[in-house]
């Protein structure tokens, strides 16, 4: 009896000690995004290079670094006359990239109409129309303002069914709301 009292104590024992163990994480080499492969970023050497350009430093649109206690690096964006210049920090896709030339053309040019639906659809859109594949920390990618304001238009005349069915995934990005 008391043999069988110890191995019901060692089993809840292991047991208790399994549901609190942390599992160790290693150093990340590369995040991905939820894009199916596209917009990976893959983490290469330190510096991003000798460019020459003026950059804007945007502030990190997500704060899931900041929950998760990670050091974030200054995202960069510039303005031509033109287009918004994205450059991708560590943990970006397109898609990030796209999203952040959008915040930054409804910054100049407001509008109220557009819902968290609307954004998925327009960074979406974005995301097709610049060179695809994976993109590396210190790359950056062009988004056109023409383009931009295209696919606004593009998407106020999508249809109430399609707008929800693009509700699940604005849902998942908190900040466009």
């Amino acid at each position: 009896m008391i043999i069988s009292i110890v191995i019901v104590v060692a089993i809840a024992g292991g047991i208790y000690s399994y549901s609190k163990r942390t599992q160790p994480t290693a150093p990340r080499e590369e995040a991905v995004s939820e894009e199916g492969g596209e917009g990976k970023i893959s983490v290469v050497g330190g510096e991003t290079g000798g460019e020459a350009q003026k950059t804007e430093e945007v502030q990190p649109t997500t704060g899931e670094a900041a929950k998760a206690g990670e050091a974030v690096s200054p995202q960069t964006s510039q303005e031509t006359e033109t287009s918004f210049v994205e450059t991708a920090a560590k943990g970006d896709s397109t898609t990030k990239l796209a999203r952040r030339a959008l915040a930054n053309y409804l910054e100049k040019n407001p509008d109220t109409s557009l819902t968290a639906e609307h954004k998925i659809y327009i960074e979406d859109y974005l995301r097709r129309r610049v060179s695809n594949g994976r993109i590396k920390v210190g790359q950056s990618r062009e988004f056109s303002k023409s383009q931009i304001a295209d696919a606004i238009q593009k998407s106020k005349s999508l249809s109430e069914k399609q707008l929800k069915n693009l509700e699940k995934y604005s849902r998942k990005v908190p900040e466009l709301k």
